[in-house]
């Protein structure tokens, strides 16, 4: 019973001081903006904790987060091999070309109204294919190594980021583009100069969408087969022998990987278009 009311304590002061904050004068420095979502996830945390041990769940269905903890620090070598070869082999070698291609697609498509006409529908029908019958395919073909995961992150990261770069071209207007014709700036001048700057917060949205696509491509795709390191060849594995705790462990690791790409990216997205109005506090 102690577990439950330490840990409701805990949920109350930390939301106690979370609204506080969020209705101070405070709240929009940099500070509040860490320590709210902090506090929250801490509360979270806290009392999932509490009723985990006062209910007496069963590990194998819930376990707490202390196991999960001592789980993840007794394997961390083992973590960082999976890391190694989902993260960094397969999401973020697949993420960096399918992005790539898709920009130089998007510019092809803005040059040509036959790709527009003719490629982007079929973009959108490839958009909307399952996971799980893209993933068996391109394991076939390009073997167990990271490779295959590498292949099914660029199919999923291609038609996000290629129809948000193509809709970012589109965003100059009209006057603007009158405007640059009329200093005889051929078409690549007014894509460097105009339409490139319009189109960038466009383009970080499709690659703020592409970082999360690109781990959980990697991490479904080795569910069709993989070497014996991977996050999801781990959390396969761990569940068939129950071992739930390494199976949170790496939904940790798998979360803290997704978070951290997503705010380098938004980060980087910040100090390109610190000029357009969704950037100013």
């Amino acid at each position: 019973m102690i577990w439950m009311l330490a840990a409701l304590a805990f949920w109350a002061i930390a939301t106690g001081v979370n609204i506080c904050l969020a209705g101070s004068n405070h709240r929009h420095k940099r500070w509040a903006r860490i320590l709210v979502p902090a506090l929250f996830g801490l509360s979270v945390l806290g009392l999932w904790e509490g009723i985990v041990r006062v209910l007496e769940i069963s590990p194998i269905l819930l376990p707490p987060p202390t196991l999960i903890a001592s789980k993840f620090a007794a394997t961390t070598d083992l973590l960082w091999k999976d890391f190694v070869q989902t993260a960094l082999k397969g999401a973020l070698s697949g993420y960096f070309i399918g992005c790539a291609a898709a920009f130089a697609t998007a510019i092809a498509v803005d040059r040509s109204d036959f790709l527009q006409r003719g490629l982007l529908p079929i973009g959108n029908m490839v958009a909307a294919l399952p996971i799980v019958g893209i993933a068996p395919i391109l394991v076939k073909w390009y073997g167990f190594g990271w490779e295959s995961k590498s292949a099914v992150v660029v199919v999923m990261v291609f038609f996000p980021m290629l129809v948000n770069t193509v809709q970012g071209l589109r965003e100059a207007d009209a006057i603007q583009r009158d405007l640059m014709r009329t200093y005889a700036a051929g078409y690549w001048k007014s894509l460097i100069k105009l339409r490139l700057p319009a189109a960038m917060p466009f383009i970080f949205n499709g690659l703020k969408i592409g970082t999360t696509l690109a781990l959980i491509g990697a991490i479904v795709a080795e569910y069709f087969g993989s070497p014996i390191y991977g996050m999801g060849f781990r959390i396969q594995s761990e569940a068939g022998r129950l071992a739930m705790d390494m199976v949170w462990a790496e939904i940790a690791v798998a979360a803290l990987a997704g978070s951290a790409f997503y705010g380098t990216v938004a980060m980087i997205e910040k100090m390109v278009t610190f000029w357009h109005p969704s950037q100013r506090s």
